[in-house]
């Protein structure tokens, strides 16, 4: 294990709604925030760069139009102001967990570069995140990085699960609750309901992401886990959001 301890909550983080090319469609950005009984927080993705919720020009610069447009990304709306909702900083964030290299989930890493970042050695591996299509306008910030090939217990209650097929180094998690719930962090292993039956044709390896797609459900069959998706429009306004626990 990499922390001791268990965890012992977990809040979802509402990092904004994003349309995707010209109204394809609507969907939110999610995070999520761990806690341990040692006093120990995770987070788990951290949204887009936070500069994009008061300069539209700095994403324009960024190749964002070519993916899409964000609707609703405040500053509360950002990692550090989601955070701020359970009153806390970036500081106080023990452990970054990295789903993998797109601009909606790695575009705040550089506002924790005091914890470890954990994500798989594969998506480590490219020069610079993969934000979308070919644009690379962000560099991996200087960190210690904690690197995985294999799934891995991080602690009592969290267990990291490597999903490839969204990108080649995607992951997901597994959480289990004190009082017996367990919850799959898809992440964009599954980005919508829809993805499988699609064929998984937004994925960087469809034939990998479908392979990935059959691990989730049986994990969630064997451990009787709910899926929280990547990005479905229909479950996102359902979640509870921070400050409301899971």
């Amino acid at each position: 294990m990499i922390l001791p301890g268990k965890i012992t909550q977990l809040y979802v983080l509402d990092l904004g709604l994003f349309e995707v090319r010209g109204g394809e469609r609507l969907i939110g950005i999610p995070g999520f925030l761990l806690e341990t009984d040692q006093g120990a927080r995770i987070l788990f993705d951290t949204g887009f760069p936070p500069a994009y919720a008061t300069d539209p020009d700095i994403a324009a610069r960024d190749g964002l139009p070519g993916f899409g447009r964000l609707v609703d990304f405040s500053p509360a709306q950002t990692a550090e102001g989601a955070l701020s909702l359970l009153g806390l900083a970036p500081a106080d964030i023990g452990l970054v967990i990295l789903s993998h290299g797109h601009i909606d989930h790695v575009g705040s890493l550089p506002l924790f570069t005091h914890a470890p970042i954990l994500l798989t050695r594969i998506e480590r591996a490219d020069p610079k995140p993969r934000y979308f299509g070919t644009s690379r306008p962000m560099d991996w910030p200087e960190a210690r990085y904690h690197l995985i090939d294999a799934e891995t217990e991080v602690c009592e209650g969290l267990t990291l699960i490597p999903t490839p097929g969204h990108t080649p180094g995607h992951l997901s998690a597994l959480v289990t609750l004190p009082d017996g719930r367990a919850v799959v962090l898809v992440a964009d292993a599954i980005n919508r309901i829809s993805e499988p039956a699609e064929g998984f044709a937004d994925a960087a390896l469809p034939k990998t992401a479908m392979e990935s797609f059959h691990l989730l459900t049986e994990i969630a069959r064997q451990t009787g886990a709910e899926m929280i998706y990547g990005h479905e429009p229909t479950q996102w306004p359902q979640l509870p959001k921070a400050p409301t626990p899971w």
